[in-house]
């Protein structure tokens, strides 16, 4: 009975389409977490952890945050579905509290679009990471084509790179991975994979 819970829960959230997206993700994300075993990841709106408990393999544990309790409950079961045991679950929202928490790595994938004051969040996940932690941010290139009144139409290299380096990162590196068809509110769109040092 249980497993047919979470399956009709999983399927809700986890549609083909974000599942075939998450898989080209976790593709890209995969190599920026190499010698990484000893450290400790957080996957900042993880919704159900489609991208990093595909990445629990690579790393000494994970912590994923969301502001979605249903979205974390398909997570839940999904870890104790897989038998993973290095990953956790934590309800919160870094934009509305202060956290104490720490982490090596910070991955957010496609998550900043949907925050207003970008600045404020990369200054939090700085104040969260280690020193020379590590930020990973997955998001789509800026797109003239979409206007939305809560989303951003996706970053400028050049603004997200001042944006990072203002709240003080250090080597910061982007570039374009992926072109997908009515991937971003419908329309084609285009994926960077930013990496930043603290």
């Amino acid at each position: 009975m249980e497993n047919n819970v979470f399956e009709q829960m999983a399927k809700r959230y986890d549609t083909e389409e974000r599942i075939e997206l998450a898989k080209i993700l976790v593709k890209e994300v995969r190599p920026e977490l190499r010698n990484s075993k000893s450290k400790s990841l957080i996957d900042y709106g993880s919704g159900t952890g489609l991208v990093s408990l595909e990445l629990s393999d690579l790393v000494d544990s994970i912590l994923l945050v969301d502001s979605s309790k249903q979205m974390l409950e398909v997570a839940k079961a999904k870890i104790s579905h897989k038998g993973i045991l290095n990953s956790k679950v934590l309800y919160s929202d870094f934009t509305q509290e202060t956290t104490e928490l720490k982490a090596d790595i910070v991955l957010m994938s496609l998550v900043l679009l949907h925050i207003p004051d970008t600045k404020n969040i990369l200054q939090g996940l700085f104040n969260i990471l280690n020193d020379d932690g590590k930020l990973i941010i997955i998001d789509f290139d800026k797109n003239d084509e979409i206007y939305h009144p809560k989303v951003h139409n996706g970053f400028s290299h050049d603004e997200l790179k001042n944006r990072l380096s203002e709240v003080g990162f250090k080597s910061i590196e982007i570039k374009t991975f992926h072109h997908g068809n009515r991937i971003f509110m419908n329309q084609d769109a285009s994926m960077f994979i930013s990496s930043s040092i603290k």
